[in-house]
């Protein structure tokens, strides 16, 4: 046997167990017929609890309600069921909504039946608040531990996710990695073997040498070229779509990328703000040989590696692309913002032949020129030729993130798996505080419910004097229904004895004095005695 049905049969034997012990030893033949009734009931409840709940729940409602009109006579045989059954239909149900409308279905059915079966309104507040300690409450600790477990399995499950994305983490960063070495291997080794090839080229070209050598030089050139083609496949397998702004070491100054170039024969020109020609230490305006002015080994490292790979990779384009061509070269700093322009005039002649080009290193540059808060712009110069401009800010991009971020008041950004375990949190809040709420509530509504209700039940319940006067002792009590009122009072008045023994008591008002009322006895279901209580 499979041990949910070991549970299910658990589960029936104690919810049968009350009413069956209180039966044999009541040892009543009506009691034992009921109970024998309702054992089945009970079992048939047990076996559609899983899939059904609500049914299952219903069947023991059911059984009170036909037993008595306000659920409450039964309840010290059938308590077990209405909890147990309640409490597993708010812990297996999904939605609470069709439990709602069950509960009220059976609260709107009780003044019916209250009216019409015990005929006395005041059996509706009891079947009502019975209902609600019997049933309603069982549910709602069900649902909260449904909710309760649901939180609990969605944090096992946003802690896999973690992992996951841990791992995930780990593999994006080994991407960047791999990136970053593509870019350098791009900006550096690229730049390098570029400058070998434009020197070859020239080189070739040397009319002193002779055909061996001028063959041996070729080859060499078609080598520096076919290299640089290799390198560039290298770099599209290494390059990653999400390459992040990871910070690499310094590396060498761009005074050291200029004199490079002019070394491989590229006729550079630095150029010095208008505004500070001390900056240069070159003879001319506009001319400073030398170096470049200003410093930027006090820039961040991003900002200070975006500088040197825009100058690289200008120069390494218009040695390519306009070899012979003069480059003019500006580096100025005010007001927090680097500005690098490199210019180089048309080209007076073709592109050596067998120079590769990825068509990728502009566009890495304005990626990693974003990635350090500037801006870049290349395009064709205004007086012909082409232009690589890059401003880029002093504080870094990091700390102007911060600073926006802060004042914005954002924090730090919420993921999605902390949303999740946030809603969870909240729905199991929620159904906490209904659990604590709603029997609140509906025990107000039901004392709020007395006042009309006492109203009604006065009003319907006021038995005529001439009726009074006309009723015998020994009279049955079907024949007498018909001329006494459709409702009882809610009970004895203040000050009226108690009821004989062995008798069955009701009260009525009387017209002309509300303090006190008519008092009728019947035992076998026969009038035995009448009187007005309190006695004046």
């Amino acid at each position: 046997m499979r041990p949910s049905r070991l549970l299910d049969l658990g589960l029936w034997l104690a919810v049968c167990a009350p009413p069956v012990a209180l039966a044999l030893d009541d040892g009543d033949a009506r009691r034992l017929t009921t109970v024998a009734l309702a054992v089945p009931l009970f079992g048939a409840a047990t076996a559609v609890s899983r899939r059904w709940p609500l049914a299952a729940l219903a069947i023991p409602v059911a059984v009170s309600l036909a037993l008595d009109a306000q659920m409450f006579g039964p309840l010290s045989w059938t308590w077990a069921a209405l909890v147990v059954f309640g409490y597993l239909a708010g812990h297996r149900m999904a939605s609470a909504r069709p439990a709602l409308w069950f509960f009220s279905a059976v609260a709107l059915a009780g003044l019916p039946l209250s009216g019409l079966v015990l005929r006395d309104l005041w059996g509706w507040p009891t079947q009502l608040i019975t209902l609600l300690l019997a049933v309603v409450v069982p549910w709602l600790v069900g649902r909260w531990r449904r909710q309760h477990a649901e939180l609990v399995r969605t944090g096992w499950l946003l802690a896999d996710r973690l992992e996951r994305e841990q791992q995930a983490v780990a593999d994006r960063a080994r991407l960047r990695e791999r990136a970053r070495i593509a870019g350098d291997m791009h900006d550096s080794l690229g730049h390098d073997l570029t400058l070998l090839a434009v020197r070859a080229g020239a080189l070739e070209l040397d009319p002193g040498l002779d055909s061996r050598q001028q063959a041996a030089v070729r080859e060499l050139r078609e080598a520096a070229a076919a290299s640089t083609e290799r390198l560039r496949e290298i770099i599209g397998v290494l390059r990653a779509d999400d390459e992040d702004a990871a910070a690499p070491p310094r590396e060498e100054s761009v005074e050291t990328l200029v004199e490079r170039a002019r070394d491989s024969g590229v006729p550079i020109v630095v150029e010095h703000p208008a505004d500070h020609p001390g900056d240069c230490p070159g003879d001319q305006p506009g001319d400073c040989p030398g170096g470049l002015p200003g410093d930027i080994d006090g820039l961040p490292p991003m900002t200070a590696l975006a500088v040197r790979r825009v100058l690289q990779e200008a120069l390494t384009n218009a040695a390519k692309h306009a070899p012979g061509a003069t480059v003019r070269v500006r580096l100025a700093s005010d007001d927090g913002v680097v500005t690098l322009r490199v210019v180089n005039d048309p080209a007076p002649a073709a592109a050596p032949a067998g120079v590769a080009s990825g068509g990728s290193g502009l566009v890495g540059l304005a990626e990693r020129v974003r990635l350090a808060g500037g801006v870049m712009r290349a395009g064709p110069a205004p007086g012909g030729g082409f232009e690589v401009a890059a401003e880029l800010p002093v504080t870094g991009i990091g700390t102007a993130h911060e600073q926006v971020r802060t004042a914005a008041g954002l924090g730090t950004p919420e993921t999605a798996a902390a949303r999740e375990l946030d809603l969870a949190r909240r729905r199991v809040r929620r159904r906490l505080a209904q659990a604590a709420g709603i029997p609140v509530a509906v025990l107000s509504g039901i004392f709020a419910l007395l006042i009309p209700l006492g109203f009604v039940s006065s009003s319907f319940s006021v038995l005529d004097p001439a009726t009074y006067e006309g009723l015998k002792a020994g009279e049955p009590r079907d024949g007498l229904r018909s001329r006494l009122p459709v409702f009882t009072r809610d009970g004895p008045p203040d000050g009226a004895p108690a009821a004989p023994q062995g008798q069955d008591c009701v009260y009525y008002t009387m017209k002309t004095d509300s303090a006190r009322a008519y008092r009728l006895c019947f035992a076998r279901d026969r009038l035995v005695s009448k009187t007005v209580v309190p006695t004046p």
